[in-house]
């Protein structure tokens, strides 16, 4: 953000991510015949669009940390949305595993002393929202549909950078200043944040429950706290440590790992 207004970055992401992708359908011989047609465009404003554009403007009035924290309350949303979607009921394992996530989350959000503007937590919070959205539909439409994973997150992505788009020609934003710091970090997102990562995300939801794959999501987070204290050297607090410990022990129990063993 201090080289780019927030939409302008974000629909150069996406547009860029998504001939990443269509270069790989190219050259995998994949079909480049488009998904369900609706509801790939709605996964797309949900999932690329209102998540991602939300989030950057979250950036402008907020932290990096405490933006992407709110947006990973996702998984808790995409429970919800799960039941009224799909009808997936979660069992006691799944209800235990969120409860610890969610109080690991709070820990290491600590949302008492900096939780920063109320217009950036709320951008925040509604692009966790949106991006359960766009899993719940996504995940609607592997059940309905025998889909190429990479196919479909091409298209999906096709369809929220074109919508970012339009928003970043129609919003006045500062002018991007094409130095090396941004088109470096330019093409980290656009070819592993974006292209790789999403198409990673696709065979997740397409492979695992919707709690599972969402409550994994929250190893996110634990990696940047970890990240930021080997790179950055910011020191995690005993109560951050403490709740990564917590989120770890929701991911094994959503994951039925030690019941998988006892039997």
């Amino acid at each position: 953000m201090a080289h780019a207004g927030p939409f302008d970055f974000a629909a150069l992401r996406y547009l860029l991510g998504t001939s990443v992708l269509f270069a790989a359908l190219l050259v995998s011989r994949q079909s480049l015949r488009p998904p369900p047609l609706l509801p790939t465009i709605l996964i797309g404003l949900c999932q690329t669009a209102a998540f991602q554009g939300l989030e950057q403007w979250a950036l402008l009035d907020g932290g990096a940390g405490h933006v992407a924290l709110l947006a990973y309350t996702m998984p808790f949303w995409a429970v919800l949305l799960a039941r009224l979607l799909l009808g997936e009921k979660p069992t006691r394992r799944h209800w235990l595993g969120l409860a610890l996530a969610a109080l690991g989350l709070l820990c290491i959000i600590e949302p008492w002393h900096r939780m920063g503007s109320v217009l950036s937590t709320t951008l925040a919070l509604a692009g966790g929202a949106a991006w359960a959205g766009g899993t719940v539909l996504s995940k609607r439409l592997f059940r309905t549909h025998t889909l190429s994973v990479l196919n479909l997150t091409a298209w999906q992505m096709l369809a929220g950078g074109v919508a970012l788009g339009i928003v970043a020609l129609a919003v006045p934003q500062r002018s991007i200043d094409w130095d090396w710091a941004f088109i470096g970090g330019l093409a980290y997102s656009v070819v592993l944040a974006s292209a790789v990562a999403w198409w990673l995300w696709s065979i997740v939801l397409q492979r695992l429950p919707t709690t599972v794959a969402s409550l994994s999501s929250l190893g996110v987070p634990i990696v940047s706290v970890l990240l930021a204290w080997m790179i950055l050297h910011e020191q995690p607090s005993v109560l951050e440590l403490f709740g990564i410990a917590l989120v770890l022990l929701g991911l094994v129990a959503v994951s039925g790992i030690g019941a998988r063993q006892r039997t």
